[in-house]
């Protein structure tokens, strides 16, 4: 019975203690909560408010510009980036192109050598001398019907041959000027092995895949051109912001690793959305630049126009280690109020709370609130002057050793 006794006795001693530790903790919590509260409430006087012009607001609804901030990148039309093939292929006899090298339309870029060419020139010439002999012959059989000389089968045959010799004489004439082969050379009779490639464009030269006496097909790209001065800049713009869109809006956007801001206007908006739930955006670039390359990255802001939203003055709202705050109005409870009064029982000062907030836009001495308790901060009354004054108190105060009261 003792040694029951004994471990009845250790069980109650063990959970008393327990329970003392924990209601020890609890309260030690509620003070550190209660403490920290504190520091967050600084009180001043009347003179304190005169001197610091401490006035109060409410928050207001202001007309402000909004903006989305995107990324993208510099780009180039589809007419202003042209590839260069052979069209029939051949080796590459000379070239003088490199990258970043600059070309005229109608300049001579390379010269490409295939004895195809030569074969395509003489059919060319032998088809020239085929339709030329049977229209002669259709034009003397039509007169000859007309006298009811020669019979109507002649005639026919006479018209089938004409129309097949000026068929094969028209296609290879196109074939040869496809390959800027001088017609009027041919027909003299200097014929050629090699055929010049001209650039189509003015630009630079972007890209250079071959090198002298490398044999190319018709598929193969020689070299790529670009005409930079109609680059326009490419957004991305997420899903949610689209509606926020118009043609004609303002751009203004940076390049990466420069300082410069440019800007642009929206010309086309896309109208389909990717998979990562984003479409693209065109705009074209205020003041061209001959300097700028496609390709290039850029940070850009859409100025998306005003709306009323929900704003403070900027001298309500201060930046402390990195987050923004404002000052609101607030009242004790009794028994601390009771504490405060003076002996004809006015209260000696007034209370204000430092209370964190999310911030949007900015225009023409406003910002935008863009708080969550939005509708607990209209209903207060904030501190719209003389914020950083109140900040100083409240610092002053902890400095030197106990809370802003």
């Amino acid at each position: 019975m003792n040694l029951i006794r004994l471990k009845n006795i250790f069980l109650i001693t063990l959970l008393s203690s327990l329970a003392f530790s924990c209601s020890k903790e609890q309260g030690a919590a509620e003070a550190t909560e209660e403490h920290h509260e504190e520091e967050n409430v600084v009180e001043l006087s009347e003179a304190q408010i005169k001197t610091g012009s401490v006035s109060l607001g409410k928050i207001e609804e202001k007309q402000i510009s909004g903006t989305i901030k995107v990324n993208g990148t510099l780009d180039v039309p589809p007419q202003q980036l042209v590839s260069i093939s052979a069209p029939l292929g051949g080796f590459l006899k000379s070239t003088k192109l490199l990258q970043g090298s600059r070309v005229r339309q109608g300049e001579v870029i390379a010269t490409i050598e295939n004895l195809d060419f030569i074969q395509l020139q003489q059919d060319y010439l032998e088809a020239k001398g085929s339709f030329e002999f049977s229209k002669a012959d259709y034009e003397r059989q039509q007169s000859l019907a007309k006298e009811n000389v020669n019979s109507e089968k002649t005639l026919q045959q006479a018209k089938s041959n004409y129309i097949t010799a000026q068929a094969k004489f028209s296609g290879l004439k196109e074939k040869l000027k496809v390959l800027n082969i001088n017609l009027g050379k041919v027909e003299q009779g200097d014929i050629s092995s090699t055929i010049n490639l001209y650039s189509p464009i003015n630009g630079y030269v972007t890209e250079v895949n071959v090198n002298t006496g490398k044999f190319v097909n018709a598929s193969d790209v020689l070299f790529e051109i670009v005409d930079t001065e109609h680059l326009h800049a490419e957004l991305i713009i997420f899903e949610k912001d689209v509606p926020k869109l118009k043609l004609g809006q303002k751009v203004r956007f940076t390049l990466a690793n420069e300082n410069k801001e440019r800007t642009a206007t929206v010309y086309l908006i896309g109208r389909e959305i990717s998979k990562d739930r984003t479409i693209q955006i065109h705009c074209h670039i205020d003041k061209e630049d001959k300097e700028l390359l496609p390709g290039m990255y850029l940070t850009a802001v859409v100025e998306t126009g005003g709306q009323k939203v929900p704003a403070l003055p900027d001298e309500a709202i201060i930046d402390y280690q990195g987050k923004k705050y404002v000052f609101i109005q607030v009242e004790e409870g009794d028994e601390e109020r009771g504490k405060r009064q003076n002996g004809d029982g006015a209260q000696e000062g007034q209370h204000f709370e430092m209370r964190e907030i999310e911030i949007g836009n900015s225009e023409l001495g406003f910002t935008e609130i863009t708080s969550s308790d939005i509708e607990t901060l209209k209903a207060s009354s904030i501190v719209v002057t003389g914020a950083y004054s109140i900040l100083s108190k409240m610092k002053n105060s902890e400095e030197e050793g106990g809370h802003a009261h």
